[in-house]
């Protein structure tokens, strides 16, 4: 593992499982208030926040996972940088279009009149969170896209391959 390599991931995957846990919080009390009181502004919106709850508990699991798998040595078949790219593209697909659906959804706009705490601002950190989310998602995609390209991730290729 290069250097360059062993210092962004660790950080970029812990970037997305601290987001997506403040996602899945946010977006799980939203959901069970919004149930509680029987009311949303629109069914759309109701389906959007189910939504943002699947992706937020999705990258919770798998950059946990990853950064576990990290952690041991990258020593389990799913640990590898195929399998790194194409979580990170189908996540980063789920946060793009569903911060891009959430920001039509919403209502609100920057909630100028609202007080510091309520539905209009916790449904803007939301989209915000998942457009952070999507950020992360994207340069990690990005960092680990460029390294595999790199002569040091064919020698590492090439090195495993080998057996003595």
């Amino acid at each position: 593992m290069s250097f360059f390599q062993a210092h962004y991931h660790p950080f970029l995957f812990t970037m997305m499982l601290l987001t997506g846990i403040a996602e899945l919080g946010l977006t799980a009390f939203l959901v069970n208030a919004g149930n509680a009181a029987g009311k949303w502004p629109s069914p759309r919106y109701h389906s959007l926040l189910l939504v943002m709850l699947f992706n937020a508990a999705w990258t919770v699991l798998f950059a946990f996972s990853y950064l576990l798998w990290l952690v041991d040595g990258a020593k389990h078949v799913l640990a590898n940088v195929a399998s790194s790219i194409f979580w990170l593209c189908v996540t980063a697909a789920m946060w793009g279009v569903s911060a891009g659906i959430f920001h039509f959804t919403r209502t609100g706009g920057i909630c100028p009149t609202s007080p510091p705490i309520s539905r209009c601002r916790q449904s803007l950190t939301v989209e915000c969170l998942a457009w952070s989310e999507l950020g992360v998602t994207a340069l990690a995609l990005l960092c680990t896209c460029l390294w595999a390209g790199t002569d040091a991730a064919r020698r590492s290729v090439r090195d495993s391959r080998r057996m003595v």
